[in-house]
């Protein structure tokens, strides 16, 4: 009788879940299509149509209140749309930024961009998951996709190196969340996170449930980049081409980051691991800012950069309050437009044939008197990551500091702080490096180049910046991201529409 009326609600859930269903369709056609007709020119903007679409879709939808789709599997609407909205946006301008600069490194292949839209089903799965199951299904997917796009320059030593290193921790850390999942069942006797609370007001077995927090949480530190599980993450920003780099650094974490905040809203009570996760954001952020100071490579700066943005996050969710996770989520969408821009900028200053692995960031001295465009536009990238008024960057660190100092976290916000200031030291290098040096100090080979940039990806470029302005004096989207997490008075009958 369920699994009857699991087909009768069929039609409904494939429109309730109309961007997930319509990008993995898209996919196979794109995998059938380059079958055929190999390296096709129009592939990259059917993949990128499907993801507009999927995003407008997912715009609409965030007004929505919550339900759940394919028996309870998946979340639709409210806090799931807006951050599938965040994983879609990603992943258009990935694809827009991507068919230049993968033309140029003669890697222009159709089934990167299958890849890409198979890799953001699984975000968007992770992102929306209400069950153990759907969050295993959705992390697997959109990893073993970022795996192959991380070794995609295969004749590059660094980039298989990279890869190679990205799947086995990937696979160890998949082990850490399996064993996290068999114990959290064990315990309670169910994968839907809403129940959780449930049987865990009814009694479970403590070491048995918090030894599977504790594995589960390995996991999501795992995929975020939090240290001490962050080793991973410079190796792999650094060898992977460089507009893919920027999608993973975005989309990942907020698909990773979401799913983190359904757990620990909907199934895990906040007084038994605030302080855990607070001392978690608190060497993130300090071993990621000081990481990045002595690196001479931009990628690689950026990489620790992303760990110490984690950190930042990190101490939104330590909060654990509906104010707290608002600011995460609105954290996200800044840090997405932040890195892929600034990503994308770098795509488009490589002149080392290596995917910029191996070029430093002097050898661009004075680049933005050459190209104005991309020295301003990364001049806001690096402003806004540093935190500076009034850009988004530093409304998004006020969402998150501003919560925790409420929730009694003062300590874990003072060093926050401290080690924004330390980043401003590195961000503001690079600008330093494109505008304060002469063309005429950088190596010979680097003023040979001319470094273009088609109208798309200027348009690409240019969005991201005027969003980041926009957010940065218009924080009003704070109130709908806090108002998706109910209050922690909020009756038990609010959540029972999540149940299956």
């Amino acid at each position: 009788m369920e699994l009857l009326e699991a087909y009768r609600m069929l039609p409904a859930d494939l429109m309730a879940a109309l961007p997930l269903v319509l990008t993995t369709v898209i996919g196979l056609v794109l995998v059938v299509w380059d079958a055929f007709r190999n390296d096709a020119p129009p592939i990259p903007w059917v993949a990128a149509a499907a993801l507009a679409l999927g995003f407008f879709w997912e715009l609409g939808s965030i007004s929505r209140p919550p339900e759940t789709a394919f028996y309870g599997l998946i979340r639709v609407g409210g806090m799931a749309s807006f951050a599938n909205a965040v994983i879609l946006a990603s992943g258009l301008l990935t694809i827009v930024l991507s068919v230049p600069y993968l033309r140029r490194l003669r890697h222009l292949h159709g089934e990167i961009y299958a890849l890409i839209l198979f890799a953001t089903v699984g975000m968007l799965v992770l992102a929306s998951a209400n069950n153990l199951i759907s969050i295993f299904v959705g992390l697997e997917t959109m990893s073993i996709c970022l795996y192959i796009m991380t070794g995609l320059v295969r004749e590059d030593v660094g980039a298989g190196e990279a890869a190679l290193k990205y799947f086995l921790l990937g696979a160890f850390s998949t082990g850490f969340f399996l064993y996290g999942i068999a114990l959290l069942y064990g315990a309670t006797g169910t994968m839907y996170l809403p129940q959780m609370t449930a049987k865990l007001a009814e009694g479970v077995h403590p070491v048995m449930f918090w030894a599977g927090v504790a594995l589960l949480l390995v996991g999501f530190l795992f995929k975020v980049g939090a240290v001490p599980f962050h080793m991973w993450t410079p190796d792999v920003y650094q060898g992977a081409p460089t507009t893919l780099t920027g999608y993973m650094a975005a989309a990942s974490k907020a698909a990773a980051f979401a799913a983190l905040m359904l757990v620990l809203d909907a199934a895990l009570p906040a007084e038994r691991w605030q302080l855990m996760l607070a001392l978690v954001a608190l060497v993130t952020m300090v071993a990621g800012n000081v990481l990045a100071l002595v690196q001479q490579n931009a990628k690689r700066m950026l990489a620790y950069s992303s760990i110490a943005h984690a950190g930042y996050i990190l101490v939104g969710l330590a909060a654990g309050t509906p104010e707290g996770y608002g600011g995460a989520l609105f954290y996200l969408l800044v840090y997405a437009l932040m890195n892929i821009g600034a990503f994308g900028v770098m795509a488009f200053l490589e002149w080392d044939g290596k995917v910029g692995r191996e070029q430093t960031m002097d050898s661009l001295a004075g680049i933005g008197y050459r190209r104005p465009l991309l020295g301003v536009a990364m001049a806001f990238f690096m402003f806004s990551l540093t935190g500076f008024p009034p850009l988004a960057g530093f409304i998004a660190k006020y969402a998150v500091f501003a919560p925790a100092i409420k929730a009694g976290l003062t300590w874990l916000v003072v060093v926050g702080v401290l080690a924004s200031v330390l980043s401003a030291y590195y961000y503001l290098r690079l600008v330093y490096i494109f505008w304060m040096k002469t063309p005429d100090e950088a190596p010979e080979v680097v003023r040979q180049q001319t470094f273009p940039v088609p109208p798309a990806s200027q348009a690409v470029l240019l969005v991201c910046v005027v969003l980041i302005v926009l957010l940065g004096v218009l924080p009003g989207l704070l109130e709908v991201t806090a108002s998706f997490f109910p209050t922690p008075a909020a009756p038990p009958a609010a959540t029972t529409m999540l149940l299956p």
